[in-house]
């Protein structure tokens, strides 16, 4: 196939590159029991020199105060200063949600912190991504939403059909079953039908800090009738799109219809595992790089 065929390939690798390149400040490690859970800059890093009775501030790390070493005395001396933060606009919205800091998924926390704290403190966070996909007769399709214009992260961007962050003690299961329904309107029997793909993890930096993100990437096949709807107000519209115009709306830098990072790197996965060569050519090796899935075992 022509260049011009896979026209997209070359802008989405360079989008994504830029998007994924390691942080250009300078972090140190909030650590704990010798295992770096978080990252902070320097700013932040000396920001919690006033909170002398929650963390140790040293020039190659952040710790707790000695005395706090289990996750409910963590988690209860950490509440003020988070709150504080949010009091000053240092936060994105509150979401009254609580998020785990933990060496791995689904095992004991270190400590709990509220959702609108997580890229502040730079710790690792884990998500589901539903790819919505659906046969056609002329091929393959996806469905895509648009968040709406209100949310605290990514306003108004294109995303997958159904993402969100899994809150401490929730299973993944659960969180796409409750993503599903409340994003797209997919009632469980059907969000039960989704497969896990593999995960991605992101490490990148924002305005609202350091995003680390694990994604458990799911494909869901739709029946062709099925129109998503949204339930809780944080989508503002949803489009079926042919792989080739996904591919192509991945590739946007900027403007109305660019794709958050993370769905891009979820719908990139999608897309490279089920039309790789006929979508990008010779630059698929190059984008998979770009997002290297784990996949089950």
């Amino acid at each position: 196939m022509s260049d011009e065929h896979h026209a997209p390939a070359r802008p989405l690798a360079e989008r994504l590159g830029r998007a994924l390149r390691p942080p250009r400040q300078r972090y140190r490690p909030l650590r704990i029991d010798g295992v770096d859970a978080g990252w902070l800059t320097d700013a932040r890093a000396a920001r919690l020199r006033q909170y002398d009775r929650v963390f140790r501030v040293e020039d190659d790390a952040v710790t707790f105060a000695p005395g706090l070493t289990s996750a409910p005395a963590r988690t209860r001396a950490l509440a003020p200063v988070v709150a504080t933060l949010a009091e000053e606009g240092a936060l994105s919205a509150w979401r009254d949600e609580r998020y785990p800091c933990a060496p791995a998924f689904g095992v004991p926390p270190w400590f709990l912190v509220e959702r609108a704290a997580a890229r502040w403190f730079g710790i690792r966070t884990w998500a589901a991504h539903v790819n919505g996909l659906v046969r056609t007769g002329d091929g393959s399709a996806m469905w895509i939403a648009r968040r709406s214009p209100a949310k605290a992260i990514d306003p108004g961007m294109l995303d997958n059909l159904v993402g969100g962050g899994i809150a401490a003690g929730e299973t993944v299961r659960a969180a796409v079953q409750r993503e599903c329904w409340e994003e797209a309107g997919i009632p469980a029997a059907l969000a039960a039908q989704s497969a896990v793909t593999g995960t991605l993890t992101l490490r990148r930096e924002g305005a609202g800090g350091l995003q680390w993100e694990t994604i458990f990437v799911h494909d869901l096949w739709l029946p062709a009738e099925f129109v998503p709807a949204n339930q809780d107000g944080e989508v503002a519209a949803h489009r079926r799109v042919a792989f080739a115009e996904a591919a192509r709306l991945l590739a946007a830098s900027g403007g109305p219809d660019e794709v958050t990072v993370d769905a891009s790197l979820v719908a990139l996965d999608a897309l490279l595992r089920r039309a790789g060569t006929e979508l990008f050519g010779d630059y698929a090796t190059a984008l998979r790089a770009l997002c290297p899935s784990e996949r089950p075992a």
